[in-house]
């Protein structure tokens, strides 16, 4: 069977090792093991969010509602948009997705920083696009200008914060940038992280009304990082319903499912547990900050619910997260980006403890 050229340049997406893989693979109890690989939320989800779902568990059997009126209802309410301007997707990797499948032609470019989240060049080279990436892995405005006047991409993604660096781009470069684009090209505004990012500086801060305005921009939203519904996937994207209309001829139907619309829309209710969550990794990040400065090695500072630290050529990144997996402390390992760094999830106090406890003894 012969499938299409383009499968033969793009890499299987890595995703964070499941706690299950661990205990198989080195007979540590499920207890005994520590995931910060995945940027999940550590207080895990809100309480009310669970409650909705024991009460609408007998539910499961229906298809959702496919026009996701209340969530769609919910997230204009919260960003002062309309209703007509949200899509709604399994995760904002499926509206990743839809986004390419409507714009790309083979050999159209697509541009993105040096190192950002992996999907943007997988969905692109689906469709048989060329990648064109910035010199630096930081969203810096003269390279993307200077890449963009260069070469023309259909697509611009600006990942603010940055995954899986996490560093981010204030909201003024962001529209230098647009600002510098003409309108045949989309510029995609990753935000998954963005709760974090704004609860840490209010120059980082983006919302889908500050770009609803433009005709070739789009705001990718989550559910699965500050709201804690990683298994859930929701995700959405904001724009003009130009774009959104487009959009929704490649969605496949049902594509969230009952139980996850239910999630969503109780967990745009408890704003609380976001806060809560942001509180704690505000705090322990610190931490980590910390231990970095008395180890002497550096870190990218974040504005997201993980930490990069980046280690010297004595130090290597891709030993020191195996030797962590046998002690049942998960990871995530930047090599497969060209970097010696690991990126680690801010976990819960006791977590983090665990964490620089067994690093500590590796790195001695």
């Amino acid at each position: 069977m012969k499938f299409r050229n383009v499968l033969d340049d793009i890499k299987i997406y890595e995703a964070g090792k499941p706690i299950e893989l661990v205990v198989r693979e080195f007979g540590i109890a499920p207890q005994d093991v520590v995931k910060l690989a995945s940027n999940e939320n550590p207080k895990g989800t809100s309480p009310k969010v669970v409650e909705a779902l024991k009460a609408n568990a007998h539910r499961a059997f229906l298809y959702p509602d496919d026009s996701m009126y209340e969530l769609k209802e919910a997230l204009s309410t919260r960003y002062g948009v309309q209703s007509t301007q949200v899509v709604i997707g399994a995760g904002s990797d499926q509206v990743l997705e839809l986004i390419s499948r409507a714009l790309l032609e083979p050999n159209d470019k697509v541009l993105m920083s040096q190192v950002t989240f992996a999907m943007y060049e997988v969905y692109a080279k689906q469709m048989g696009a060329k990648i064109i990436k910035t010199p630096s892995y930081r969203h810096i405005v003269d390279e993307f200008i200077d890449a963009y006047r260069e070469h023309k991409p259909k697509i611009l993604y600006i990942c603010t914060p940055n995954n899986p660096t996490g560093d981010a781009i204030t909201k003024e470069n962001v529209f230098k940038i647009i600002h510098a684009i003409d309108k045949e090209t989309m510029i995609v505004v990753d935000g998954a992280y963005m709760e974090y990012a704004a609860a840490k500086d209010e120059a980082y801060r983006i919302t889908p009304q500050d770009l609803i305005g433009f005709e070739n921009v789009i705001y990718l939203g989550t559910f699965s990082k500050a709201y804690g519904l990683g298994g859930m996937r929701v995700g959405y994207g904001i724009a003009n319903e130009t774009i959104i209309k487009a959009l929704h001829k490649m969605r496949p139907p049902f594509n969230i499912t009952t139980l996850s619309l239910v999630a969503a829309i109780e967990a745009l209710k408890d704003e609380a547990f976001v806060c809560d969550s942001i509180a704690l990794h505000q705090q322990e990040i610190e931490r980590y900050e910390a231990f970095a400065h008395t180890h002497g090695f550096e870190y990218i500072e974040s504005y997201t619910n993980f930490i990069t630290y980046l280690f010297p050529d004595t130090m290597d990144s891709t030993e020191i997260a195996d030797r962590l997996l046998h002690k049942g402390v998960i990871v995530r390992n930047l090599a497969s980006y060209a970097m010696n760094a690991l990126r680690i999830t801010i976990g819960t106090p006791v977590q983090n403890s665990r964490f620089f406890e067994e690093f500590e003894k590796i790195i001695k």
